[in-house]
């Protein structure tokens, strides 16, 4: 159980609950009745509250805005089948956010009060919480350094907030992605392992460039040679070779994504070979080409399970097998649904339940 803190609240005196369109979600668009804030200022986390989803006020001179210290998380909440709200893994959701911040020197912040800003929050709003198939609350926490000082040096302040909205699936098609030569998301001593603003920020011209060509997502490759796969723009990425799941192992260039945990802990579980390692695009294309490789898809928590269904790489296009018809990650889908949603016995504890 978290330790309780102590969370000013200020309910919102219309909720916009009412003028929502449930079935018609497109991903990020549509926020929640509240959120939560905090600061951080003179060594201490302090001002829990929260308050009706609105502007907030900031200075134009907030370091933030002009050096970069910035970064997120991405989780969701579910409704039950008996009506219980739960949120999926957010104590490793937490770990990573202190991981980010350790890395972009700022402040980390105690995994209790983490896990209670989430459920307070959501359990205010759990009205927000859909219960169609395929969808879910997605949560938004973040923090932003928030000193008005214009020098290349860390803030001593610092705000961390949390925003929710009603979600419905983010890839609504099998992917077209396209192995990228060129641009590199994160390289070796940086921080690509961190949720940092400036990893996405510096992603979306080489995404925007891809999209022209008629793909829906990058996968990018090493920053030295481009000759070795790691992660899509949106999510890990893994492939069922001979029989083996294979995904590349995390290092400072790759995200250590939640579903990727949830997803070889499955497999593990089902006796399916693991390996996590560097993997070739030379490989990839080679064992496509000789029908070795039967499924490949993204694993994150936005995309979940998310089909790839044909791989451009220097002008050729190479086509996987009909994810319909793929036996292991439809398994996995209906797996990690079933657990979400709790239509299953959850043996592993990842059902972060809200109480009332």
């Amino acid at each position: 159980m978290s330790q309780k803190i102590n969370i000013s609240i200020t309910k919102t005196s219309k909720s916009r609950l009412a003028d929502t369109d449930f079935d018609n979600l497109p991903f990020g668009k549509t926020f929640s009745d509240h959120m939560f804030m905090a600061d951080y200022s003179d060594g201490e986390w302090k001002n829990f509250q929260i308050l009706p989803y609105g502007e907030i006020g900031i200075l134009p001179a907030i370091s933030a805005l002009h050096y970069g210290q910035a970064f997120f998380e991405g989780i969701k909440a579910y409704k039950h089948v008996d009506g219980k709200v739960s949120i999926f893994r957010p104590d490793k959701n937490g770990e990573r956010f202190n991981r980010s911040a350790e890395r972009l020197c700022m402040p980390e912040l105690p995994l209790e009060i983490f896990l209670e800003s989430l459920s307070t929050l959501v359990n205010l709003d759990r009205d927000w919480v859909p219960a169609k198939e395929n969808h879910s609350l997605y949560i938004r926490p973040f923090m932003f350094a928030t000193d008005p000082f214009l020098g290349v040096t860390p803030s001593a302040s610092y705000k961390y907030m949390v925003i929710t909205g009603p979600v419905g699936p983010y890839f609504s098609k099998n992917l077209k992605v396209k192995i990228e030569t060129n641009y590199s998301r994160a390289c070796d001593g940086g921080f690509g392992f961190a949720k940092a603003a400036g990893n996405y920020g510096g992603s979306m011209l080489p995404n925007l460039k891809a999209s022209q060509e008629g793909f829906d997502q990058l996968i990018w490759t090493d920053s030295r040679e481009h000759a070795y796969i790691e992660e899509l723009g949106a999510a890990n990425v893994m492939f069922l070779m001979d029989g083996t799941l294979i995904t590349p192992s995390t290092r400072d260039t790759i995200l250590k994504g939640v579903t990727r945990d949830t997803v070889l802990t499955l497999a593990k579980k089902w006796n399916v070979p693991v390996e996590e390692r560097r993997i070739s695009v030379e490989e990839v294309l080679k064992g496509i080409k000789e029908g070795r490789i039967s499924d490949a898809f993204g694993v994150g928590t936005a995309a979940t399970i998310a089909h790839i269904a044909e791989i451009g790489h220097n002008g050729e296009l190479y086509t996987l097998p009909d994810p319909a018809k793929r036996e292991f990650s439809n398994k996995l889908l209906n797996t990690l649904n079933d657990l979400r949603y709790g239509r299953s016995s959850d043996g592993f504890g990842w059902n972060y339940l809200v109480n009332r």
